[in-house]
């Protein structure tokens, strides 16, 4: 499978990982516990089997609207097959229209059994991801905000990337 992705400009990067290592001080699940080198703060726009010609043209023309401003808005908890605490991101038209444009580029070229549903337009939520953990309910009535210090009010997205599971490698997408 392969992601496709936007990387943070280097000051969000680094509040993203003070971020994950206060979650793993406290005994939290975090990202911090992630050791691969390919392991950045990122938001995920979609999946898919491969990287396809059609596909790879569509997405060198998405990445030529990076870098793009973004406003994060706070905590959000998602309770899926997973227990997720991220940041959520605001979104604006800007960064909708460039996850839709990602989001037709997979659809376009990849069996729609094989696309996740929750990267779908209108059911996507931009967020960076804090910390996972498949235990249901991980971060309920914990005091998040108390632990960890306030997110950026805004950054940058500044590249593209696609992050290969089988593989563990990654590709920056340029225009």
């Amino acid at each position: 499978m392969r992601t496709v992705e936007l990387l943070l400009d280097e000051a969000a990067e680094l509040a993203v990982r003070d971020a994950w290592r206060r979650l793993a001080d406290a005994g939290l699940p975090s990202q911090a516990r992630h050791r691969s080198p390919t392991n950045s703060p990122h938001i995920t726009l979609a999946a898919c089997p491969e990287l396809t010609a059609p596909i790879r043209w569509e997405l060198a023309k998405a990445a030529a609207a990076l870098p793009l401003p973004v406003h994060i808005t706070g905590v959000v908890r998602f309770e899926r097959p997973t227990s997720v605490l991220a940041w959520a991101l605001d979104c604006d038209s800007a960064l909708e229209a460039l996850h839709r444009q990602v989001w037709e580029a997979v659809a376009s070229d990849s069996p729609p059994e094989t696309l996740n549903p929750f990267h779908e337009p209108g059911r996507w939520s931009p967020h960076i991801t804090l910390g996972r953990t498949r235990r249901a309910g991980a971060f309920a009535g914990r005091r998040i905000p108390e632990l960890l210090a306030a997110p950026p009010l805004s950054a940058q997205l500044t590249t593209l990337r696609s992050y290969d599971t089988e593989s563990a490698s990654v590709e920056v997408l340029k225009p």
